[in-house]
């Protein structure tokens, strides 16, 4: 029995490969809702956005935390370049955690003296990255 087809995924920052793997599928959060590719997919491009990107390889699941970039995907590669990606373990779960919560802060109370954003920005990384490794706290809806 032949062997299911694989995809190589690339995940890709300015400063490193991040993850670089023949996997059998990728969801990801793409500019216009959650996409998910697997082999032979035809040839894409598509904006990213601030989340989780779901990645399975022989029945085991790794997240990824994500910000912004673009996916480019051909029938046997994908390229995920993105501003930051972080795998699990090397997230610093309480320096995530005190992010959130200072971005939460900022979107309640100082509306006027805010780039919204910004802090909507940092308050997202800050879910994702939380997500990716594993602690299931308020807020995930939102990814």
């Amino acid at each position: 029995m032949a062997a299911a087809p694989k995809i190589q995924l690339d995940v890709v920052t300015p400063e490193k490969l991040v993850y670089s793997e023949q996997v059998d599928l990728i969801e990801g959060p793409a500019i216009d809702g959650l996409i998910g590719i697997l082999p032979d997919h035809a040839p894409l491009v598509t904006a990213m956005q601030i989340g989780v990107v779901r990645v399975v390889k022989d029945g085991e699941e790794t997240q990824i935390a994500i910000s912004d970039g673009f996916m480019e995907v051909q029938p046997d590669r994908i390229n995920l370049v993105v501003r930051t990606a972080e795998l699990p373990e090397e997230i610093d779960v309480d320096r995530a955690k005190s992010a959130r919560d200072r971005a939460e802060e900022k979107l309640e109370k100082d509306h006027d003296n805010i780039d919204f954003a910004k802090a909507e920005a940092s308050y997202d990384r800050a879910l994702a990255r939380l997500k990716a490794a594993g602690h299931h706290d308020h807020g995930y809806d939102r990814l």
